[in-house]
């Protein structure tokens, strides 16, 4: 779910900074190559028999036969186009960034760490809330519910120790 807390320095003579980074992923079975095999097999096996009754005489069984693959792939080619969706969120010094990325599509945000709120809704396993300075990002979609006020608490374990004066 998360990556630990960890230290980095920007150079040697640099003292380290205090960086945290959480990746949070949609739970997938199979990789889109592996869909793509299981598809293949499924298109031989589907055609293949609708030939064998279309030689036979069954005309009407080879039509639905390619209606059948062609849905079954416009399904896989969703999955497909989601099963890398994520979450990334990274704090580092003064900045925490937020990166989804859904499909094609990406939504960056940058939040100033001091003044981050970590806060989530009242139902058990509503979305995590990060705001600062009237800008506010929903994360944990790809959490489970019930795990979600766990990760909440990391954000604002890891917000404190950020800010805190080191010393």
């Amino acid at each position: 779910m998360s990556a630990p807390l960890e230290r980095r320095g920007e150079s040697p003579g640099e003292p380290p900074q205090s960086a945290a980074q959480w990746t949070l992923r949609r739970n997938c079975s199979l990789s889109p190559a592996q869909m793509l095999c299981v598809y293949a097999s499924l298109c031989v096996i589907s055609l293949g028999i609708a030939t064998y009754f279309w030689l036979i005489g069954a005309t009407l069984v080879m039509p639905f036969a390619w209606a059948e693959v062609l849905a079954f792939g416009a399904a896989l080619l969703a999955y497909a186009r989601h099963a890398g969706d994520f979450e990334l969120i990274t704090l580092e010094r003064e900045r925490l960034t937020v990166e989804h990325v859904c499909g094609s599509r990406v939504e960056r945000c940058e939040l100033v760490a001091p003044s981050v709120q970590v806060g989530q809704g009242r139902k058990t396993g509503a979305l995590i809330s990060l705001s600062a300075r009237g800008r506010e990002v929903q994360v944990g979609r790809y959490v489970r519910p019930e795990r979600r006020a766990a990760l909440a608490e990391e954000f604002r374990f890891a917000l404190r120790r950020s800010t805190a004066p080191s010393g």
